[in-house]
């Protein structure tokens, strides 16, 4: 069976250019007549759709564009389109919807698959919205017995779980029913290293079952999640036939029956997050409304990273950043961001901040201690910064990135209504020590992060002779103990008996704990890791707890 994966990005709700996606993608394929057409979970309405789900009008909505791609398809006679949906189930029981796939050929309905695996872990909460498929069951299409899965149902592999969370796996059940040509409609969000995680699974059911399949994968990025694509067909053997790129929209056609194919090379970590950190600022500012941008630029490292990210993203024209030295901010700092906008290529403005700190001080002397430079005054540097980008988001309409990486955003290293201020946190999953490995990257063919940037002792510059270190670990150390506490969810014994010292493991589980109430507030960041603050981690704020 010739198959036309189209691997497309979606927006949310935007039922027209979705459409028409469908539409550029039938026009490209109709010459080499392809039998089908596939594209990716819930592609007519975007995903993750969210409580839009909950409102009659969206389900109305997604039931017209459904007869619209019908109607398209009367132009493709020869061509089925199986398309990802969500349907009304007609129960008075239940959620009363289904994640379905559904198969058009000319203009009719040839078959409708739900999805049976509903996660509700991480940034899933699928059980909320859906009620699980009636049943799986394979159908015949061009000479083929088709076995359709969504996403999660092709998940359900021992090799992935300490413990099976699903009671039923729908490809050994396709399998069984003597399907041979599997196909997998995916809106799988990325984190690093998940196209390897990927790839071995899919390869896994082929050479298993003895059947083809094909993943068709989501590219893109909707609010905090990125989709990275990477659809694939596999070969019965488990050997590779196509394999489409990462991080970019592609249509490709692939001949189930053919052999050889290529050879799955994994993506490097840090070019991994550097392309998904770009998918996902640029899609989050055009999908949000925006063109431009404003960045805070301190001659630090994040503030660094996060405008080479805007630059490559949306256009160097399109990036505004703004310096806004205080009595301790050091020559060298203010040298250096004027050196990487200068490289960049971005507009560049300077806006002391001495005078306005004076003045507060002086609004605050009857109620300040006079024991030198506290927390205090510290955060109101930090929040006369944040009022100064808001109003310059406010006048030019461009959007704030917020520069925080994981590391702080983690520990409380950060201020609320300052340098938290906000409407995307480009890097909030992205550790310091990652955060340096995106600066190399960046640097790899030309030095565009001045060196002294790199090399420099991290420092907020809001003291005398301050450096992170005053207060934190070494990045090293936390960002090893951050990865175990959060991302692995080990107990801090569990990481004192891993080597670390139990003294800077406390310090660093009762940071965490107790800045819940910052991150709450915290602009959306991008998903980059297995576990972000964020939608996929859902912790109490008022809480005495302690692992």
């Amino acid at each position: 069976m010739k198959i036309a994966m189209a691997q497309l990005n979606s927006t949310v709700g935007d039922f027209d250019g979705n459409l028409s996606k469908i539409g550029d993608a039938l026009t490209s394929v109709s010459a080499a007549s392809p039998d089908l057409l596939v594209l990716p979970e819930m592609f007519l309405t975007g995903y993750p759709p969210q409580d839009l789900l909950e409102r009659s009008w969206f389900i109305d909505a997604a039931d017209e564009a459904l007869e619209s791609l019908a109607q398209l398809s009367t132009r493709y006679p020869s061509i089925g389109i199986l398309v990802g949906t969500v349907l009304r189930t007609g129960h008075v029981i239940g959620r009363g919807l289904v994640n379905s796939a559904v198969l058009l050929l000319d203009g009719r309905i040839m078959a409708v698959r739900g999805k049976s695996l509903l996660p509700t872990y991480d940034v899933f909460d699928e059980a909320r919205y859906f009620d699980v498929a009636e049943s799986v069951a394979g159908f015949a299409f061009a000479g083929e017995e088709l076995g359709v899965t969504i996403c999660e149902d092709a998940w359900n592999d021992p090799s992935l779980w300490r413990t099976r969370i699903y009671g039923t796996d729908p490809v050994e059940e396709l399998a069984g029913a003597g399907v041979k040509l599997l196909i997998n409609l995916s809106a799988s969000p990325f984190y690093a290293g998940k196209d390897e995680t990927r790839y071995r699974l899919m390869s896994g059911h082929a050479a298993r079952h003895g059947m083809t399949v094909v993943l068709v994968n989501q590219v893109g990025g909707n609010d905090e999640l990125i989709f990275d694509g990477h659809s694939m067909c596999v070969a019965p053997d488990g050997s590779l036939l196509e394999y489409l790129p990462g991080f970019e929209e592609s249509v490709r056609i692939v001949d189930t029956e053919s052999r050889g194919g290529t050879v799955f090379t994994p993506d490097a970590p840090v070019a991994s997050v550097h392309s998904a950190l770009i998918l996902g600022l640029r899609d989050y500012v055009r999908k949000c409304g925006f063109s431009k941008v404003v960045v805070g630029l301190s001659g630090g490292i994040d503030s660094a990273v996060v405008s080479a990210l805007a630059a490559e993203a949306l256009g160097a024209e399109n990036v505004l950043g703004v310096t806004m030295p205080s009595p301790y901010s050091s020559e060298g700092s203010i040298t250096d961001s004027r050196a990487l906008a200068s490289s960049l290529g971005i507009e560049f403005e300077t806006i002391p901040i001495a005078a306005l700190y004076s003045s507060y001080l002086d609004s605050l002397d009857s109620h300040l201690s006079g024991e030198g430079v506290g927390v205090m005054e510290e955060n109101i540097q930090a929040r006369i910064r944040g009022n100064i980008l808001m109003a310059l988001s406010n006048e030019h309409g461009h959007l704030l990135l917020s520069t925080g990486n994981k590391s702080e955003v983690a520990v409380g290293y950060c201020t609320l209504y300052g340098d938290m201020s906000g409407g995307l946190s480009v890097i909030s999953d992205v550790p310091k020590t990652m955060v340096y490995e995106l600066a190399g990257h960046i640097n790899c063919d030309r030095e565009v992060i001045p060196r002294s940037t790199i090399s420099k002792p991290p420092s907020a510059e809001l003291k005398p002779h301050q450096t992170d270190q005053d207060t934190l670990p070494p990045y090293d150390v936390l960002d090893a103990i951050l990865d175990q506490y959060v991302d692995q969810g080990l107990s801090p014994s569990q990481i004192i008996a891993s080597g670390f010292g139990a003294e800077i493991v406390n310090w660093v589980v009762d940071a965490v704990n107790r800045n819940e109430y910052k991150r709450r507030q915290a602009a959306p960041g991008l998903k980059v890791t297995s576990k972000a603050f964020g939608m996929g981690r859902r912790m109490p704020i008022a809480a005495k707890y302690r692992p």
